[in-house]
């Protein structure tokens, strides 16, 4: 089973629905990680205000934090390698990463028979 760690900034939650403005970003990520972990996936987060053990005892974060500095975060391992950083990976990575299938959305057509 593949093993997704996400090393998030410092978050007062990871939720993204905390304070005055809500950040469309983490919802999103979040609804994703949900719908990851439905699928069998095996993800853990760690969010640098709350846990900065994990970001220390990692050596691969580690490096990364000393060399890219906590702005560069949010930092994405799959199976301890990095996979990706600086942005939250979308629905469609977490599914390669994890081997899931995604759901093309289909737009349905206002039209029946096909000829528009």
């Amino acid at each position: 089973m593949t093993t997704i760690q996400i090393f998030d900034p410092a978050l007062c939650c990871s939720s993204g629905v905390c304070g005055a403005d809500a950040d469309r970003e983490l919802i999103n990520f979040s609804a994703d990680v949900d719908w990851a972990k439905q699928q069998g996936a095996a993800i853990e987060r760690f969010n640098l205000a709350q846990q900065p053990m994990a970001f220390a005892d990692n050596s691969t974060v580690k490096a990364f934090l000393e060399r890219s500095g906590a702005e560069a975060l949010p930092l994405i391992l799959v199976d301890g390698e990095v996979a990706l950083a600086g942005r939250y990976p979308n629905r469609n990575e977490l599914a390669r990463w994890t081997g899931a299938a995604v759901e093309e959305k289909t737009e349905e057509s206002s039209c029946c028979g096909g000829c528009c």
